[in-house]
């Protein structure tokens, strides 16, 4: 599955993900109480078509910015219950219920293209 931020002043301006790193992204986006709960649940399918106003999308940028990046050296990632590891991603798909955690992550470079995106957008939609 994957997922579109269309910008909301130029369809032009686009970030495209998978469900691996944005599963992730959403889980660090609600530890920042940004986003109503609504948003954050329509945010998780694609092709809701859930608006993120600019100012909304300002914060998230900024907080992934200044509070995420510089904890993720560009050799670390971060899971979806925000713990951090060094280990690279091995491309292991974990079937096991106990395990399934592991295949969401997202790495630096990732996380700051998606700040990046963010802090230049005019607000988005999910798509």
């Amino acid at each position: 599955m994957s997922f579109t931020l269309m910008d909301a002043s130029s369809e032009n301006f686009e970030f495209q993900t998978n469900v691996w790193h944005w599963k992730t992204a959403l889980e660090i986006i609600r530890s920042f109480d940004i986003l109503s709960e609504g948003k954050l649940r329509q945010m998780a399918y694609n092709a809701t078509g859930v608006k993120i106003e600019r100012e909304e999308a300002q914060l998230i940028g900024e907080k992934i910015r200044d509070q995420i990046l510089p904890k993720l050296a560009p050799d670390k990632r971060i899971f979806a219950d925000l713990s951090i590891t060094d280990a690279p991603d091995d491309g292991t798909l974990y079937r096991d219920e106990d395990e399934q955690w592991k295949n969401y992550s997202a790495n630096h470079d990732w996380l700051q293209e998606l700040s990046e995106f963010c802090l230049k957008s005019k607000g988005f939609q999910v798509y």
